[in-house]
């Protein structure tokens, strides 16, 4: 996506760039219903729409079905700004923005939500566009429950459900070339350096023992059987199962 220059036909290297008392004065004259301004009020954002898209770089996502989509949450947030309120238009056109390219990503995740999870979510992000329309800022998850009339964490739950998965490869912090991804901040208690070293000597005390050790206590204790079956298996007498068992786990033990 990074240097692309054409997106969806769009020379994006020659995208207008509105100063703010031009946009204010074409929302006045679209409110007023002049279409023709209202098609310059989207050619002149449109640089504000491809910046948001480049927050979503790294996912494997279509550049031009990315610019589609946030063109769509641009000419929502275009349609729906109150300029009776003493807000930037970029700082409530963002949010609709990202807002429309996350429920684009969402409904064509790989990952799985409940229906009831999902309608939840989708009653969330209606309530918080109605309240960003009638505020012109971002609500708070109190104010969502309340509007919704639902206990605040189930608004919490859904929306924390439709979350975009963040990748292990993804930086999250960057100082002179050293890059500390999401991985390096995840602790694992399965593969820890203790559980490797541990590994590692089984490993070599197992290649310490013979090739009729190795299969008795393959067959004892990855497959499960009895000493009864692996005597009937190899062909020699239980209590040699059981003798030849016994010295195997103490040279196992001694050599660890």
């Amino acid at each position: 996506m990074q240097g692309k220059v054409e997106i969806c036909g769009v020379n994006t290297s020659k995208l207008k760039v509105l100063r703010n008392e031009e946009t204010m004065a074409l929302l006045r004259r679209t409110k007023e219903g002049d279409k023709q301004a209202r098609e310059e009020l989207i050619s002149g954002n449109l640089r504000l729409v491809l910046s948001v898209i480049q927050k979503f770089t790294g996912r494997g996502e279509n550049a031009d079905d990315l610019f589609q989509v946030g063109c769509v949450g641009l000419i929502k947030a275009i349609d729906n700004f109150d300029i009776s309120q003493p807000v930037r238009f970029s700082t409530y056109g963002v949010p609709m923005i990202v807002g429309e390219i996350r429920r684009y990503l969402r409904d064509n995740s790989a990952i799985r939500v409940s229906r009831s999870m999902r309608d939840t979510a989708y009653k969330v992000m209606q309530a918080r566009e109605r309240l960003m329309a009638q505020s012109q800022r971002e609500p708070t998850v109190e104010q969502l429950a309340k509007e919704l009339d639902i206990p605040r964490e189930d608004v919490v739950f859904a929306m924390e459900a439709i979350v975009d998965p963040v990748s292990l490869f993804d930086p999250v912090y960057s100082d002179g070339g050293d890059t500390v991804c999401v991985m390096d901040q995840v602790k694992d208690n399965k593969n820890t350096d203790d559980r490797w070293l541990e590994r590692i000597a089984l490993k070599d005390a197992l290649d310490r023992l013979g090739e009729r050790e190795k299969h008795i206590l393959a067959l004892r204790f990855y497959e499960g059987k009895t000493q009864m079956e692996v005597s009937a298996e190899v062909g020699i007498s239980q209590a040699q199962v059981s003798r030849l068992e016994k010295n195997a786990l103490k040279t196992i033990k001694k050599n660890i």
